[in-house]
This record gives C-alpha cells, structure tokens and sequence, in this order.
C-alpha cells in the first residue's frame, strides 16, 4: 500500500508504504526507493544526515525524521547501544532502475497522533498517517 510518494534528486522516488504504531512505544515507517533514471544514483550518503552521532551508522537513512506538527515535537531515529540507527544500513547507491526497501524506527509520539510529517534529506516533506 502506498501512503505518500514523492520524488527527490536525478529521479529517485521514495515511497512509503506504512507507518505503524508498535506496543513497544515506537513507530516503524517502511518504503522504497526507485531510481526510474537512467544512470545510477551514489548520493545516498545525504541520507544519513550529519548529526556526529548517526555517523556511526555509514550509508543510511539515519537523517530520517518524523514531526508532530500539533504535538510540535520532532522524532529522530533511535539508536542501539552501539550508536547505530535501527533503520537500513549500507545503501550506498540507487542503480537505474533498482528498488531499494528502508526502513526506520523511530520513538512513538502521543497515541492521540494520527499524522506526522516524513523528512529525509534531498527529498520534500510528506504527510503520513499513523496505524496501530
């Protein structure tokens, strides 16, 4: 199922497919990346933002946040113990027409939430609903 779709640098479009609520106090968004251009992408290192502390997890879409625009809060990516983000490592190039599946977690805003706002470095905003 397609929530938002929206499409960024040289053609690459991302989607994303769900953003779920979990019991566990956190919210998993899932999509893809589709690179319907004709030359392959290798700029996915904008992807993992520039905090110090996501540099630990290389190649990824560690830059990923969600906003609650009523709550007026933004969400980063959690981390583990090690520092790395819980989200899709090691994306390091989009080839011309490849589909590339992510994911990320992130901590659960109110349960009153229904809509955040998806933001990944290189691509515009998108609104999303909640499930779960």
């Amino acid at each position: 199922m397609k929530l938002a779709e929206t499409t960024g640098q040289e053609g690459v479009v991302l989607t994303v497919n769900s953003v779920t609520r979990d019991s566990g106090g956190f919210i998993t968004v899932s999509g893809q990346f589709k690179n319907s251009g004709s030359e392959n992408f290798n700029h996915t290192s904008a992807w993992a933002g520039n905090e110090r502390d996501v540099l630990a997890s290389g190649d990824s879409v560690a830059g990923a946040t969600l906003v609650d625009k009523v709550g007026k809060k933004r969400y980063y990516v959690l981390r583990d113990t090690g520092g790395k983000c819980l989200c899709t490592m090691g994306i390091s190039s989009v080839d011309a027409g490849q589909t590339v599946p992510f994911f990320a977690q992130f901590p659960a805003p109110p349960n009153g939430t229904k809509e955040v706002d998806f933001q990944l470095p290189t691509f515009p905003t998108m609104t999303v609903p909640v499930s779960g």
